[in-house]
């Protein structure tokens, strides 16, 4: 049986987050969907720091990283995933109101699966949402083991 992947998404923007959310249950999406709103929270989730929740070894996480987030902003979330050897399985998804191709080369320089610009148009962004909720449905993701070493 596939195990469900756990969808993380790190974005500042409440009303983004809920957007997102919504689109994902409106494709059919279940999986659980946990919400942090900038990028220390979920660094402090995915190496296991500060105060639980953390993730769970053997579980599989997606997640869908906003750029621009206080504290620590979504290109050094996505570096240091990336540079940690069990971390850097986790898909990551960029979701930003930039379409800098310079910002979207230097994502996937640092090992991001995907980028969805952020429409200023609604529907655009509702119909990216929902094509993400797709996907999702047929990608395999790979369980995340071991502790918090880099």
């Amino acid at each position: 049986m596939k195990k469900e992947v756990n969808i993380l998404i790190a974005e500042d923007d409440l009303g983004h987050a809920a957007l997102i959310r919504k689109n994902l249950k409106r494709s059919g999406i279940s999986n659980s969907i946990i919400h942090f709103k900038d990028g220390q929270e979920v660094l402090d989730y995915l190496f296991c720091k500060g105060e639980p929740p953390h993730r769970k070894n053997g579980d599989s996480y997606m997640l869908l990283l906003d750029i621009r987030m206080p504290k620590v902003d979504g290109v050094e979330v996505l570096r240091q995933i990336k540079n940690h050897s069990e971390l850097k399985k986790i898909p990551v998804i960029m979701i930003t109101t930039t379409d800098d191709p310079r910002e979207v080369e230097k994502c996937h320089k640092l090992g991001c699966s995907n980028y969805i610009t952020k429409p200023v148009d609604y529907e655009k962004f509702v119909e990216s949402i929902k094509k993400l909720g797709y996907f999702l449905m047929v990608v395999e993701v790979p369980a995340i083991n071991g502790g918090s070493d880099h």
